[in-house]
């Protein structure tokens, strides 16, 4: 396997096992030049931006928002529910206007990162009218993060319930992580976020930077890797996470694909497998924000490896993984938020490969918080702001 850790356009630097006696000084000064990292098989056929000349406009969905996070949109034309970081959840009627906060939200502990995070509908919403909220919930030993539930009947959440509460309590206020999804088999996933502790993100017995996978209650799937072992937490499917704030199914394979924050550089796009490790904070293709070096990961070292990763960072958060039929040109490719490189970046692969990458949206200048496929094929964005819009990309003359 070759490590390709390029400048969009341009050659090779030195290979990490050449530069890797000279600490990581060289890389940082390095990582100003460096758009992206691959991991491949062989060399990837086409690693420059390009532009893919679709046209589109940029419009507005909904206004008035406080640092939105997730998004979720109703079944049959009845809007979308937003939530707010502060803590509130939003009904977006068709109007686009936010109504008065939903009652029944739990208590949150907003600050920092924290707060109301995520947010996603049972499979089968329309029978039994669940929404799971990710949220950083407080408690005597800080704040960790959680999963709640709650049916939303007449405007309200009624018989809300924690179906899971992470093993990641500090009294910190990052990396909570929390996004959520169902997969096609109805399995919940989650992310929980290294609580910008570190270490324990390499041990199995605590939930800190991971991966879960549960029943729709909160029940821990039989086949869940580490079911059994005494060292470890029925609830995890993969571990060694940073910072994971983007998720979603591949529509093809059904896989769950990632992207979580490096440090400074090494964020990453990832495939979940089942018990693997993805190496933070022993290995990460960033340094820490002193200064001092993180090894590489390698072949060897029983770490799975970034399908993709950006040095420098551009700090990714929500995730798509576009299927729709308004931009044809664009089905199948992947879209990540960047919050530092305040774009919309877009990704194609062929399988887990990626050939080309695309800025978009540079010249808004907005810190992309979440990306989602809406039910009319749009492109939704949450910015991350106060008194924030919801945004749409809309196909030049309109949706097709």
């Amino acid at each position: 396997m070759i490590y390709n850790r390029l400048r969009l356009g341009m050659g090779l630097p030195p290979p990490p096992s050449a530069i890797r006696p000279l600490g990581r000084m060289l890389p940082l000064a390095l990582a100003g030049l460096l758009g992206c990292g691959f991991v491949t098989d062989q060399d990837p056929p086409n690693e420059r931006l390009v532009e893919s000349g679709v046209e589109y406009q940029v419009t507005v969905f909904a206004t008035g928002l406080d640092h939105p996070w997730g998004i979720a949109f109703l079944p049959n034309g009845e809007g979308a529910l937003v939530t707010e970081r502060p803590g509130r959840l939003r009904w977006i009627g068709e109007q686009g206007v936010a109504a008065e906060p939903v009652a029944g939200v739990p208590d949150v502990r907003a600050g920092g990162q924290g707060g109301l995070l995520d947010v996603a509908l049972h499979p089968d919403f329309e029978e039994n009218r669940w929404v799971y909220l990710t949220y950083s919930k407080p408690g005597q030993r800080g704040a960790t993060t959680a999963v709640a539930r709650g049916r939303f009947e007449e405007g309200r959440l009624n018989d809300v319930e924690d179906v899971f509460v992470a093993d990641a309590w500090t009294s910190g206020s990052r990396h909570f992580g929390s996004r959520v999804v169902f997969d096609r088999e109805g399995y919940l996933w989650v992310t929980v976020g290294d609580r910008g502790e570190g270490e324990p993100a390499q041990e199995l017995g605590n939930h800190i930077g991971t991966t879960i996978r549960l029943h729709d209650d909160g029940s821990v799937p039989s086949d869940n890797p580490f079911v059994g072992r005494e060292d470890a937490r029925d609830e995890i499917f993969s571990y060694g996470h940073r910072n994971a704030q983007g998720m979603a199914v591949h529509p093809e394979s059904g896989e769950i694909w990632q992207n979580e924050h490096g440090p400074r550089g090494g964020d990453a796009v990832n495939r979940i497998v089942a018990g693997a490790n993805y190496g933070w904070p022993d290995y990460n293709f960033g340094s820490h924000y002193n200064l001092r070096g993180i090894p590489d990961p390698e072949p060897g070292l029983g770490i799975e490896l970034p399908l993709l990763y950006w040095t420098p960072s551009i700090a990714p958060s929500g995730m798509a993984i576009y299927g729709g039929d308004a931009f044809p040109a664009w089905r199948g490719d992947i879209f990540v938020g960047a919050l530092a490189g305040r774009h919309l970046r877009r990704v194609r692969f062929e399988g887990t490969t990626p050939v080309e990458q695309e800025v978009l949206l540079e010249d808004h200048g907005h810190r992309i918080r979440a990306v989602v496929e809406g039910p009319d094929g749009l492109l939704y964005l949450l910015v991350d702001a106060p008194d924030a819009p919801v945004l749409q990309l809309v196909p030049e003359g309109g949706s097709e």
